[in-house]
């Protein structure tokens, strides 16, 4: 079984890291362990910019309806930066390649979820957990030999955990990302192993993915999350470990993404790229595995840098195993190299390290792989980015 502890501030001692599709599995599983051992209650929250009206109110004896994600909603920034406590899930991930003064490679990624809960919104307790806020972070070091990686988790409240509406400024605890009025990440995390204080500058425009920022996760129409990225962040900071601070630079790529339903119930598991390529363009590629093998969706969109969108669509979008790396903890077996098509364009996926494998079996009770890599455009070097595999260990479910 898995819980957090209902006190004021943290409620999970555990460790770990990971991509937003992988925890919203377990994040829901939480919130109903929430409703059981607090019984407490939401009340009812503000809509999203250019969002749906929301469901008409309900007996306090019913859980609360959340927003569903509609095609044909307009993203309005600043507004959309911000949080959408009207939906279910919710998260801001930060990932990226960095480069001390040695020239030495690292990847590292930031993650805030927020995730409402299932209870009953008539009661007003400030004690009551209304949003749970999770944050992860991780480092990859090739010197090292494997990931290290902390994990944060609290009810919202009392200014020490949030995900503001408006513009970003998400904080659990002394972990913060806020966004401030240039548009430029501030973002400081002291995890376990190392301490980020790192600062993201846009260099482009949100990339609004799939249709204008509607992104379609399944073939039913509800599954869907509305989805923007910002490719090519530049970062400037410093990473602490062992009370050395080292002055760090590199490039980044941010996913926000909300959502009421996501995955299909037939679905086993996903992969998924994110790439700011060397020639101003930005690649996203993703595939919904199916508990039979097959692929359930998939989708594609490569932006230039001139801002032109291609699309692609499932049926021009396909993974292919390349090498496998088994690991000596799970006995997963992980496709670390990848070769992607989309159209006609082949892309190579090579990690920066084989074990990038994440075991949150202790917390959220998933395994997964996540990790930098290298990629090649039909057999040219091409960029650098971070890409994801779940349901290798077991099938995820949402």
């Amino acid at each position: 079984m898995y819980f957090f502890r209902c006190d004021p501030i943290h409620m999970g001692g555990s460790r770990k890291s990971g991509h937003p599709i992988m925890l919203l599995a377990r994040m829901m599983i939480l919130s109903l362990h929430l409703v059981a051992a607090c019984a407490t209650a939401q009340s009812p929250p503000g809509l999203p910019s250019g969002s749906p009206p929301q469901s008409p109110p309900q007996s306090s004896q019913l859980p609360p309806r959340f927003s569903q994600v509609v095609p044909g909603v307009t993203l309005t920034f600043p507004q959309d930066f911000g949080a959408h406590p009207s939906f279910r899930t919710e998260w801001w991930y930060v990932t990226g390649w960095l480069e001390t003064p040695d020239k030495k490679p690292l990847g590292f990624q930031i993650t805030f979820f927020r995730a409402a809960t299932e209870i009953d919104r008539a009661n007003p307790s400030r004690f009551a957990p209304k949003q749970l806020i999770i944050a992860h972070v991780a480092l990859s070091d090739p010197a090292i030999g494997k990931l290290l990686h902390d994990q944060k988790s609290a009810r919202e409240g009392f200014g020490l955990a949030y995900a503001k509406e408006g513009d970003t400024d998400v904080r659990l605890d002394d972990w913060r990302m806020v966004r401030e009025e240039n548009g430029r990440y501030e973002t400081t995390v002291e995890a376990r192993d190392f301490t980020l204080r790192l600062s993201l500058t846009p260099s482009q425009p949100p990339m609004k993915q799939d249709k204008n920022g509607f992104s379609r996760k399944g073939p039913r129409p509800e599954q869907a999350s509305y989805y923007y990225s910002e490719p090519h962040l530049q970062v400037s900071g410093t990473i602490t470990r062992h009370g050395k601070p080292v002055p760090v630079s590199g490039t980044a790529w941010l996913d926000h993404e909300w959502s009421t339903a996501y995955l299909d119930p037939d679905a086993d598991g996903w992969d998924w790229v994110g790439a700011s390529l060397d020639d101003g363009s930005a690649l996203m590629a993703f595939r919904i595995r199916g508990k039979d093998g097959s692929k359930v969706w998939a989708y594609a969109g490569l932006r230039d840098a001139s801002g032109r969108i291609t699309l692609y669509e499932p049926e021009q979008v396909h993974f292919h195993p390349q090498r496998t790396w088994h690991s000596p903890r799970t006995d997963a077996a992980y496709p670390v190299a990848m070769r992607i098509q989309t159209g006609s364009t082949e892309w190579l996926l090579t990690p920066l390290q084989d074990d990038q494998e994440l075991d949150s079996r202790q917390s959220t009770g998933a395994v997964y792989w996540e990790g930098a890599v290298t990629i090649t455009r039909d057999g040219k070097p091409a960029g650098r980015g971070y890409f994801e595999m779940t349901g290798y260990v077991k099938p995820l479910k949402l």
